[in-house]
């Protein structure tokens, strides 16, 4: 039980300081986006899907520039059955992101976060706005 409180502390830590290094360079420095991702990487964004970190940074780069806010942030492990092994952690943020003169809209985001040697790689990230339901 001690080992699992360690590793779910340590995927919260991990979290805080891998989310404000992502939306500080999602808002300030979109051009180096490429290098948060694995090569593989995945992301949906508000139903779109797009891989490889060269075409995510490519369509990062076309969106209005953008000042997120993150209100909640949680973080897990995966189990090392799951993922070989490797160090991966669930991350999970909300909050407001505001682009360019818009009104600011609530997001969601989830990422799937690895271990790469000292650096912190994105497998797979969902972003979404969180509109209201059309009924």
């Amino acid at each position: 039980m001690e080992q699992n409180k360690a590793k779910v502390d340590q995927a919260c830590r991990i979290a805080e300081e891998f989310t404000k290094i992502y939306y500080e360079t999602v808002d300030k420095r979109r051009h180096l986006m490429s290098k948060l991702y694995l090569e593989t990487g995945l992301l949906s964004w508000n139903g779109n899907g797009i891989k490889g970190n060269d075409r995510i940074q490519k369509f990062l780069m076309e969106l209005p520039p953008s000042d997120h806010n993150t209100v909640t942030l949680d973080a897990q492990p995966v189990l090392d059955s799951a993922v070989s092994g490797q160090l991966t952690f669930i991350i999970q943020t909300s909050g407001t992101v505001k682009y360019q003169d818009k009104t600011p809209k609530t997001f969601q985001q989830n990422f799937v976060v690895t271990a790469q040697g000292d650096k912190w790689k994105i497998v797979t990230d969902c972003f979404r706005i969180q509109e209201p339901l059309n009924k």
